[in-house]
């Protein structure tokens, strides 16, 4: 749900006026200043203030993922917040460097604390990088689980970055395209619960993916380069574009069969994801039980089509106290 009105603080405004942010009706808080990223101090002191004086207000901090430790999960479980990780290569005369290590043992706590992360990704901006490279830090990214990835250079793609020896202005493009591709289909449409089961269920990497959505973007006129407006785009359109795309990715794959428990399993968590964004409730109306399509056995799609009944439900999803929650009508 997009802010009303924003407000801005200086760094040194915001530790001043925590106070009042329930006075001002202030409810989300996105801290942009990059220097406390790498400031485990600096980051454990907002949080602490957080906590104490703004405990109900959703917070975006950025953090280097070499400042992660237990210390600082522990604060960020605290409060009510997203970090916010660059997950970006450097270059090395020509070599590219990329710690596969780091990312993999500090997404792993973050997960195992369940706590909400997300990714800073770019494109071509170090000069040893290339198309390959970056598809791979993609479908890395994605094995990671992240609440989200975005994309700065997505905000500015009239400043894309020139070309290199390595990395043509077609391949930036392309770039750009499953960029905006990850965006829709992954970020704003809320598919992290259920992505990596149906690109594996598919046979297909992230990446490819993506290029493929993008390829489908152009013909649909819902492309980067289209009058498509994602910040305006609901969760429900959304959905509905996934779901097209991937009823026609599973036939293409000859794998129509399991269609029926994918969809239900988007439907399902997207009706989840909903309710808790916006209240309300919503009916949902699936081919298989909800306690199956909620339970682990549909992290293996194939294997949950092999195993689980197929049975007609109607379901009731609606926010309760402890949060989203549902019932088979």
């Amino acid at each position: 749900m997009k802010p009303n009105k924003e407000i801005q603080f200086t760094s040194e405004e915001l530790v001043r006026q925590i106070d009042s942010f329930a006075s001002r009706g202030i409810t989300e808080l996105v801290v942009h200043d990059r220097k406390i990223a790498g400031d485990r101090e600096a980051l454990l002191s907002l949080c602490s203030s957080i906590a104490e004086r703004a405990g109900d207000v959703f917070v975006s901090i950025p953090v280097e993922a070499k400042v992660i430790d237990e210390r600082l999960i522990g604060a960020m479980g605290e409060i009510f917040c997203s970090l916010e990780i660059p997950l970006k290569a450097t270059s090395k005369g020509d070599a590219l460097l990329f710690d596969k290590k780091l990312f993999s043992s500090k997404a792993e706590k973050l997960n195992r604390a369940e706590l909400v992360f997300g990714f800073d990704m770019d494109f071509a901006l170090c000069p040893a990088d290339t198309f390959k490279a970056f598809r791979d830090r993609l479908d890395f990214a994605i094995s990671l689980y992240p609440n989200h990835i975005d994309f700065e250079q997505l905000e500015l793609s009239e400043k894309l970055p020139p070309s290199t020896a390595l990395y043509s202005s077609r391949d930036i493009e392309y770039s750009r395209d499953i960029a905006f591709a990850c965006s829709v289909f992954y970020s704003e449409g809320r598919a992290v619960p259920w992505f990596n089961s149906v690109i594996k269920a598919l046979r297909i990497l992230p990446s490819a993916f993506f290029a493929d959505f993008a390829e489908w973007q152009r013909c649909n006129n819902c492309s980067v380069d289209s009058s498509f407006n994602l910040d305006a785009a609901g969760h429900e359109d959304i959905e509905k574009m996934q779901l097209l795309f991937l009823q026609e990715k599973f036939e293409e794959k000859n794998r129509r069969e399991l269609f029926a428990a994918v969809s239900d399993i988007v439907r399902l968590n997207g009706a989840m994801s909903r309710v808790l964004s916006d209240g309300g409730e919503c009916i949902v109306e699936s081919s298989y039980s909800p306690d199956d399509v909620f339970s682990p056995a549909a992290f293996e799609i194939q294997r949950f089509c092999d195993s689980v009944t197929m049975e007609s439900c109607r379901t009731r999803i609606f926010l309760s106290p402890e949060g989203p929650d549902y019932r088979i009508l």
